[in-house]
């Protein structure tokens, strides 16, 4: 399959720009996953991670709960950062063992949902009441010069999300993690890993459904914001395996042929039968080619972890000193 071109490098767009940009995009139509990620869209992602057959949230939670004080005594870090963190449910196994050695003084969110974030840097604060906790509402891959400054800080990237990004804008990503910290930092890395096809698909695309419903809900999000007029029973969500790239896509297939008006982003999208909208791609990694992402942006690899059916691979790297 022809990946879409890479997200755009420069500052952050608005939906509008982004839409305009990608979604009547030749061959594929795609659009961003940040676009995924609204009040609801982050509910329902929370909701996936609780379905059985979505295997990465309890192959992680494994990982962090054997190896978390590992984390922090190798890390050394007062201040822990999450990107894209979310409800932070995992990070709170980070929290403790970090509380734990009395070394963490600070804690950072940072999410795109504003609901979300709101709502865990508040439950985090009553569990951790002497942590400092500075919530940042943005765009991990934009916003990175947000991230409060000072102490020894190691960032979070957990859930595999670095897999929805196309090989150069991993490249690019960690490279601009690396250009905002100082030596001494740390980088703690989530990365899924390549394993049985049946399984990845079955992850991504669950016979309960919650899946379906959260690919779709990007397309209420373009109708809400953009007062597009996408019929939602007439997409239905498909998960496809690119063996060449190693990455399950999603996408929303058109059940009928149909025009599609986007007055916000001025387009009018003329759709055939069994056309298709990307959603998004998440990469499946190698442990042996970690290095190769991280060390040419200048981190070194202390350690990785993985759970015991080798799922999921946890790396902690470091800014020389």
């Amino acid at each position: 399959m022809t990946p879409p071109p890479a997200d755009a490098p420069q500052g952050s767009e608005s939906l509008a720009e982004s839409v305009r940009r990608t979604l009547d995009a030749a061959p594929q139509r795609w659009l961003s996953p940040k676009w995924l990620y609204d009040d609801l869209g982050s509910v329902l992602f929370d909701a996936i991670t609780h379905v059985p057959h979505y295997y990465p949230t309890s192959r992680e939670r494994a990982i962090l709960e054997a190896r978390s004080a590992d984390v922090a005594r190798l890390s050394e870090a007062d201040t822990l950062v999450e990107l894209g963190s979310g409800t932070s449910e995992k990070t709170r196994l980070l929290l403790d063992a970090f509380t734990a050695t009395g070394q963490l003084r600070r804690f950072c969110p940072l999410d795109v949902s504003a609901a979300t974030l709101a709502a865990a840097a508040e439950a985090i604060r009553a569990e951790h009441p002497g942590i400092e906790v500075v919530a940042v509402e943005g765009d991990f891959l934009h916003d990175l010069d947000r991230i409060p400054t000072g102490g020894t800080r190691l960032v979070a990237f957990l859930g595999g999300t670095i897999g929805n990004l196309t090989p150069p804008e991993q490249a690019r990503f960690v490279g601009a993690v690396a250009a905002t910290l100082a030596p001494g930092d740390g980088l703690l890395l989530g990365t899924d890993l390549v394993k049985d096809v049946d399984r990845l698909l079955t992850a991504y695309d669950d016979p309960i459904g919650v899946t379906a419903a959260f690919d779709r809900n990007v397309l209420q999000v373009l109708n809400r914001e953009l007062g597009a007029d996408f019929d939602l029973a007439r997409w239905r969500h498909e998960a496809r395996w690119d063996a060449e790239e190693e990455r399950i896509e999603m996408h929303l297939v058109a059940t009928e042929a149909q025009v599609v008006r986007v007055p916000g982003a001025g387009l009018e999208l003329k759709v055939e039968e069994g056309e298709s909208i990307q959603t998004e791609i998440s990469s499946k990694f190698r442990v042996e080619r970690l290095p190769a992402l991280l060390e040419p942006a200048g981190f070194e690899v202390v350690e990785v972890w993985t759970d015991p059916d080798d799922d999921l691979a946890l790396t902690l790297a470091r800014i020389p000193r």
